[in-house]
């Protein structure tokens, strides 16, 4: 028994092993890459990639994510380390991941997923645009100007007499590799674009004796910086907490989201939201306690990680040590790789968070409203910061929900000497108020009126009294009761005879009556309610 698993057991461990060797390479420059354009030293991005892998990649949650520093939280860190300085970064990571694991603990991952998706690609495309904005500035070795996005896009007009043809050029070769190494997919499959490109740039400059800007190297040990008990005296700031919560939230959406797009991918198990954001914390825990990146689930990685044949979490572990094995023995190598390259590899990347295909089928699948949520989002992004941009795109996006599901239609029917049949038929809700009591004064007054309302889904308390007040002023004005009974009102189990004020009450679904509209708010009606009004006597 034992010789004939061995060879299943060479075979997994040969897998797994294969799988962490990509990922490592895919990770490596990203790693590297992110760290940079968060202004903090390149260490730190590998600080993170490790914990990912040997601290996340051991907890339950997700088989198959692989998670590290992520282009997603490089603007609100690059923010916020100019903000606070490199001394607080730990402090911020270590109260977001401590958030987290509060979040996963309360089995509240699940409610991530209610986020609306406009509002996520719209939150991506603005941080997309954001690291665009800072990076072109360093593909040509040029210092990007203070301020905000808006001051870097004002900026580039005065890009074409600044930039360093090398480093241009340098960045150009990266991007133009990056597009096209992808469409050799037998390569592809075992050596990642990234590595190609940032690797063939570092080769290409030290060959040649190119004169760019490249990463600077500090050591492992040197980078990390645990934080003092000053520090966390910051938490007791307004600023602050509110930086902690956005990297919470920002990140914890995008591991979740991030979840989601990887289970598609393979047929292994499922991931337990809750139980992978407590993974999250417990790694952001980790990274703030050096004085590290925040991390999140990266999809990038995690694709490759799929699509090299991993099986298990051994892969995402094993990408751990090899990163570990990197910063500790060969950290010299970093100091090869020139800034111009790293800077093309984000902004590739930030043009990949641009959802520009996902936007036309939208925009043609008459999905307007969410081009509008996306839009919107992306520029207050861009326009103020991240974290106001989203709160902007929700508030956007509760709207236009808001707005979808109070949709009321007014139907009317003239039967003759029956006389008129209006039959109310969606939301009612005060939003479409006007359009409703509009729909009803028009009604002839000289007509029997049958009012039915067993379309409405839903009645709020405005309609509720408004429908209530209509209803009051129609039968006093009719004068006179017909045969069928003042205020008839039938539900789903038959008609309930006429009320002894004469003014008609309602009959749910279950046919029980109620004594009026507003108390009950019309909340939920019988498929087959209807009130009626009487012949007008004048």
């Amino acid at each position: 028994m034992r010789n004939a698993s061995y060879p299943f057991r060479l075979r997994f461990w040969r897998g797994e092993l294969a799988a962490s060797l990509v990922v490592f390479l895919v990770a490596l420059p990203l790693c590297v890459g992110v760290a940079v354009a968060s202004g903090v030293p390149a260490e730190l991005g590998l600080v993170t990639g490790i914990v990912g892998g040997l601290v996340v990649g051991v907890l339950p949650g997700s088989t198959m994510q692989v998670s590290g520093p992520a282009a997603g939280l490089t603007v609100l860190v690059y923010e916020a380390v100019r903000t606070y300085g490199l001394s607080a970064l730990g402090v911020l990571v270590l109260g977001a991941g401590v958030m987290q694991v509060g979040l996963g603990v309360l089995r509240l991952g699940r409610w991530f997923r209610a986020v609306s998706v406009a509002v996520v690609q719209g939150m991506l495309a603005g941080i997309g645009l954001v690291l665009v904005a800072g990076q072109v500035y360093a593909m040509g070795d040029v210092a990007a100007p203070g301020g905000g996005a808006v001051e870097k896009f004002a900026g580039l007009g005065s890009l074409p007499g600044a930039v360093d043809p090398v480093a241009l050029a340098v960045e150009s070769a990266t991007v133009v590799v990056l597009v096209v190494w992808p469409r050799w997919r037998r390569g592809a499959r075992f050596v990642p674009a990234p590595l190609v490109a940032v690797g063939g740039a570092a080769v290409v400059t030290g060959v040649c004796d190119l004169e760019v800007r490249r990463v600077e190297v500090r050591g492992l040990l040197e980078a990390v910086r645990m934080p003092s008990v000053d520090d966390l005296a910051l938490l007791a700031q307004a600023g602050v907490v509110g930086t902690v919560l956005a990297f919470a939230l920002i990140a914890s959406a995008e591991s979740l989201f991030s979840a989601a797009a990887v289970d598609q991918l393979h047929d292994g198990p499922r991931t337990d939201y809750d139980r992978e954001l407590v993974a999250q914390g417990a790694g952001n825990v980790v990274c703030g306690a050096l004085g590290a990146l925040p991390m999140t689930a990266v999809i990038v990685r995690s694709a490759a990680n799929v699509r090299a044949g991993a099986r298990t979490k051994a892969s995402r572990v094993l990408h751990g040590v090899w990163l570990l094995v990197f910063a500790a023995l060969l950290p010299g190598v970093l100091e090869v790789i020139p800034v111009a390259a790293l800077a093309g590899l984000l902004v590739y990347a930030g043009c990949k968070l641009v959802p520009v295909r996902e936007l036309g089928v939208l925009w043609r699948g008459r999905h307007r409203g969410e081009v509008v949520v996306l839009g919107v989002t992306a520029l207050a992004i861009v326009a103020w910061n991240l974290f106001e941009g989203v709160l902007v795109g929700l508030a956007l996006a509760v709207a236009k929900t808001t707005w979808d599901i109070s949709h009321v239609h007014v139907e009317t029917e003239d039967q003759g000497d029956a006389g008129v049949v209006v039959r109310v038929v969606g939301s009612a809700t005060f939003l479409r108020l006007p359009k409703l009591l509009d729909a009803l004064e028009a009604l002839p007054r000289d007509r029997d009126v049958r009012l039915e309302l067993g379309g409405l889904r839903h009645v709020d308390h405005a309609c509720a009294a408004a429908l209530e007040a209509w209803w009051a002023m129609r039968v006093q004005e009719s004068g006179t009761v017909s045969e069928t009974g003042k205020g008839e009102v039938v539900g789903r189990e038959g008609p309930s005879g006429p009320d002894e004020g004469g003014c008609g009450g309602l009959v749910g679904s279950d046919g029980d009556s109620r004594e009026g509209m507003e108390g009950q708010g019309l909340e939920r009606l019988g498929a087959q309610g209807r009130m009626a009004t009487s012949r007008s006597t004048s």
